[in-house]
């Protein structure tokens, strides 16, 4: 946890105010929205277990979850729909989220971190991070903000459309999720330029 913090120091060193991370989820699926998250952190803030999302099981994401929202000096989170990831292509609609998370947080930051290489649609003084979110303690925070909001949503949209299995795989290409679609042909979740490549 601490060498998160020591790696987001030495990448901050030379901004005097607030810095939030940013990470998204749901770049890949073939369904449901991207959802954003931007979050800064109380300074030098020790959260047991904080890591990549990736590398968290659902029930300790939840946990890491709920911490981070209670003692997070800000954070947000925001989505991008299916027909902004149509109209804009997904890595625009994903600086939509980004942009919207970040401009809803109170107070606003100096520096957003991006996790990934490419911020060139973020619309505030950023900085990439390549692997951000096993990097750096605010973009951990925010990738788990991210993975655990859209996961709720998808488990939502589970309840309007149960037939296509969302709550299991969260709109990815599963093995089950193509029986489906091949089975039913898609639903308005879908995103179609993404089934273009279908199997």
């Amino acid at each position: 946890m601490r060498e998160l913090w020591e790696y987001q120091h030495a990448l901050t060193a030379d901004i005097s105010g607030l810095v939030c991370g940013v990470d998204e989820a749901g770049r890949g699926p073939l369904a449901g929205p991207v959802c954003a998250a931007a979050v800064i952190l109380p300074e030098d803030w020790i959260l047991p277990g904080l890591n990549d999302s990736k590398k968290l099981s659902e029930k300790r994401r939840e946990a890491l979850y709920a911490a981070i929202c209670a003692g997070a000096v800000a954070w947000s989170t925001a989505f991008a729909s299916v027909e902004e990831i149509e109209a804009h292509n997904i890595l625009g609609a994903t600086y939509l989220a980004m942009n919207r998370a970040i401009g809803a947080l109170a107070p606003q930051p100096a520096l957003a971190l991006i996790d990934g290489n490419r911020s060139e649609g973020i619309a505030f003084p950023s900085r990439t991070v390549v692997g951000g979110d096993g990097k750096c303690a605010s973009i951990a925070a925010a990738s788990i903000l991210a993975k655990v909001t859209r996961d709720r949503y998808m488990r939502s949209l589970d309840a309007q459309y149960p037939e296509y299995g969302f709550a299991r795989h969260k709109g990815y290409g599963t093995a089950a999720h193509y029986a489906a679609l091949r089975a039913l042909g898609p639903c308005p979740a879908h995103r179609p330029s993404f089934l273009k490549k279908r199997h």
